[in-house]
């Protein structure tokens, strides 16, 4: 398959639900984590991360509903697998089972289940479930982003490709900028280069809200058009990404790199993403 070509039309019914059904289990097992009244064990990663009990159900959940469909799996809170290993793959799954741990131990509900199709180190699939919230975000590339309200974890999730998109809204919800802009900046990772970006905006925009938000759903936000720009200047991961630009990209939306503004590549030798800045679909300035 070259890169710019997509799914067929056998390969999206089946694997759209699929990733749908998954984030919808894992979203179950988080959120009974979650709601314990006795807590939960928090460890640290190697780099000095968090990592909770819901990270791994949340992990084992996906990778054993999605090994029916014999498509290789990349996962924040998998092994971790050298690129000799991966290098050669045209499709694989790219995950984050609960992204925003922080925000998970904090308790401020900003979590949500990451869930993209790479195919040729590009996302054409883009699944972002926030669990607390009963929302899902769902994209397959060249056919639109959309969002389901009052859709409620399920550990038996089992949904056709025809129930996924029933009663769902096409997004962008808004298509002019919002007056006052609004900036969405991250609640757990502010630091000076974000501060100078943000400034740096606000010179052209002084009356600009300042928006802190957690987790992917600011890819969400920015693909409804609630959000208008967001910049990250502190690390990165693929699975972070990947199911958020997809979602932001069909609906006219941008993900770039800085201070290059070049475009993001999947399943680089580091995983590592660059620094980067999204606008929303409305905002171009």
């Amino acid at each position: 398959m070259e890169d710019g070509k997509y799914l067929n039309a056998a390969q999206r019914e089946y694997l759209v639900p699929k990733a749908y059904n998954a984030a919808l289990r894992a979203g179950a097992a988080i959120l009974e984590i979650y709601r314990r009244k006795d807590g939960y064990d928090i460890d640290l990663k190697r780099d000095q991360t968090p990592i909770t009990e819901a990270d791994k159900r949340a992990h084992a959940v996906i990778k054993e509903y999605l090994g029916s469909t014999h498509v290789p799996l990349l996962s924040e809170e998998g092994r971790e697998m050298r690129f000799d290993e991966r290098r050669d793959w045209d499709m694989f799954w790219l995950v984050d089972p609960l992204d925003g741990t922080k925000e998970f131990i904090k308790g401020n509900n900003e979590f949500t289940v990451n869930i993209a199709l790479v195919v040729n180190n590009r996302p054409v699939v883009g699944i972002i479930f926030v669990p607390y919230f009963n929302k899902i975000y769902v994209c397959e590339k060249g056919h639109g982003s959309f969002v389901k309200n009052n859709v409620a974890p399920d550990p038996s999730a089992e949904f056709t490709y025809q129930e996924v998109f029933a009663g769902a809204a096409e997004l962008p919800l808004r298509k002019e900028p919002n007056s006052p802009l609004r900036i969405a900046v991250s609640r757990s990772h502010k630091n000076a280069q974000t501060q100078e970006y943000v400034d740096r905006l606000r010179a052209q925009f002084p009356d600009a809200v300042v928006v802190e938000q957690g987790s992917s759903y600011k890819f969400c936000l920015l693909a409804e058009g609630d959000i208008d720009y967001y910049v990250r200047t502190s690390p990165t991961y693929e699975w972070d990404t990947a199911a958020g630009e997809i979602i932001l990209s069909d609906t006219g939306g941008t993900t770039k790199s800085l201070p290059d503004l070049s475009k993001f590549s999947y399943n680089k030798e580091s995983l590592l993403n660059p620094f980067f800045e999204c606008r929303s679909g409305a905002f171009h300035t």
